[in-house]
């Protein structure tokens, strides 16, 4: 099977050379596209760099060779299926970007697309082959840049002495890079699309809050947001947690005594049993990570939703959308699938359900669900659904343009038990069936030319996106609601999830606090 990842690198007999702000990269040609890997955005965030701001990259002399991806940030192991660590380089010099482009003519001026990974505010690097952006780049004849950004402690860990959400300050600073250099490698700085997926999404629902991104880039398109965001007061608790696991305080002091490699051993450990803290921090224990954007009120001022509302983004276009069974994965990987008992679903509609009658209301609008509908439904839309479809109505309540999709085309993995479910857009949009989670959820086969057809759609409307502000199908509003429903048969109709979307109508999404 050949796929966009399985494919090597060749060199050419005449390797693309761009000059960047900090100095002359050589690239490669593969498949038609130049295409350049590794170049710093950023000094390695280590020594006394450590927990601080991103700072630019040194310059250098002579010509930079960029044919490989540079080293991953520090993180723990992946979850099945989606493993955060690959083979890559190792090394400090995290802070990287990739660039796939037709020609590095600085007269081209095509459009920009910024890949932001997800992985849980844990885990992720721009190298996976799953982000292979060749087949985005060269059919929709635009530049694609992805880039490594911090996580998990590194990242996100509220740490006393650091600035929040360091994460997001990374990456700021590689769309200023993309600012200041793309136009060499034949991109307009002034068409840029950022795009992510997950802790991607939710990454990029905080740059739309953020003075520090404004102006950054024009269009934007959150895949799976979470609605989870950190109170300051929830993430410094969490924070000294992970630091007791290490015998050490939350301090930038203390941290830096422990290699970023090592310290990632505290916050898999904490993970792994922050259900033991349920009466402290609340519903977050009964997610994958310990670590989210936190609303500091300097880095962050508010959550996504609030400051979409009032305005703050209204100059950027937005698509954000979400997968139907969005949770199933997770039950799925946790070998639950069949198994969720009316206890389970019973305790599941309690805590995530909105407001204090959440159960009954969930009870009485879905009163054919089984327990395991129940228990996924009300994750899926906690979670995932309803965050992304708020954030879409936020954007037009303050002024906005946006448009609305929902994934239904169900993984044909394990016999299709999945569904849509979390993270399949990833392999349908990048077109890398055989890599990373594609291979859970696609067995490892031959896609279909079902599967084949609903990528190149899912393709063409994300780069006509980003070449023009229109994906193919109406904006939203709060009348209508037009959605992009993306299946085998593609249409468009009013917001399918209507009884979920009743449900949350008025739901604020906010900072989740510290629980006294």
């Amino acid at each position: 099977m050949t796929t966009a990842a399985s494919r090597q690198p060749a060199a050419g007999p005449a390797e693309p050379v761009v000059r960047t702000a900090a100095g002359a990269v050589r690239g490669r040609r593969e498949d038609g596209l130049a295409v350049f890997r590794g170049v710093p955005f950023a000094e390695p965030p280590v020594g006394e760099a450590r927990f601080a701001a991103p700072r630019p990259a040194r310059a250098w002399d002579g010509t930079r060779e960029a044919y490989s991806f540079g080293p991953p940030p520090p993180q723990e192991a992946g979850i099945q299926g989606r493993t955060g660590v690959l083979d890559a380089p190792t090394g400090d010099d995290w802070l990287t970007v990739n660039v796939w482009t037709p020609d590095p003519d600085p007269a081209a001026r095509r459009p920009v697309m910024v890949w932001i990974y997800g992985g849980a505010y844990k885990l992720g690097h721009s190298g996976s082959p799953g982000y292979d952006a060749r087949f985005i780049a060269r059919g929709g004849d635009l530049v694609v840049v992805t880039f490594n950004y911090r996580v998990g402690i590194e990242g996100f860990a509220r740490i006393e002495g650091a600035p929040a959400n360091r994460g997001l300050l990374d990456q700021v600073a590689a769309l200023e890079w993309v600012r200041e250099n793309i136009a060499a490698f034949g991109g307009d700085p002034d068409q840029v699309t950022v795009f992510g997926e997950s802790a991607g999404a939710g990454s990029i629902a905080s740059l739309l809050a953020m003075p520090r991104a404004a102006g950054l880039f024009r269009r934007a398109i959150a895949q799976s947001v979470p609605g989870t965001f950190f109170s300051d007061e929830l993430a410094r608790d969490i924070a000294a947690a992970i630091a007791a696991e290490a015998g050490l305080r939350p301090t930038v002091a203390d941290l830096t005594t422990v290699d970023p490699r090592q310290l990632t051993e505290a916050g898999a450990t904490l993970g792994a049993r922050m259900r033991t803290y349920e009466e402290r921090w609340g519903p977050v224990v009964h997610t994958l990570t310990p670590f989210s954007p936190v609303v500091d009120g300097d880095v962050l001022p508010t959550t996504p939703w609030r400051a979409l509302a009032s305005g703050t983004a209204r100059d950027v276009e937005l698509i954000a959308g979400h997968n139907r069974e969005e949770y199933r994965l997770f039950v799925g990987l946790g070998g639950q699938l069949g198994k969720i008992t009316e206890e389970a679903a019973a305790a599941a509609l309690r805590r995530f359900g909105p407001g204090p009658d959440g159960e009954r209301a969930y009870r009485a609008a879905f009163p054919e669900a089984s327990p395991g509908e129940l228990y996924e439904r009300v994750q899926t839309d906690w979670l995932f659904s309803m965050p992304s479809l708020h954030l879409a109505e936020a954007q037009v309540a303050g002024g906005g343009r946006a448009h609305v999709y929902e994934l239904t085309w169900p993984a044909p993995g394990n016999g299709g038990v999945l569904g849509a479910c979390h993270g399949l857009d990833i392999p349908l949009l990048f077109g890398t069936f055989g890599a990373d989670l594609g291979m859970l959820l696609f067995d490892g086969a031959e896609p279909s030319p079902e599967a084949e057809a609903l990528s190149s759609r899912f393709r063409t409307s994300w780069t006509a996106f980003a070449a023009t502000g229109d994906p193919g199908w109406p904006a939203f509003d709060g009348e209508r609601r037009l959605t992009q429903v993306l299946d085998t048969d593609p249409l468009v109709t009013g917001y399918p999830e209507e009884t979920s979307r009743r449900l949350w109508e008025g739901h604020e999404f906010p900072a989740l606090p510290l629980v006294r």
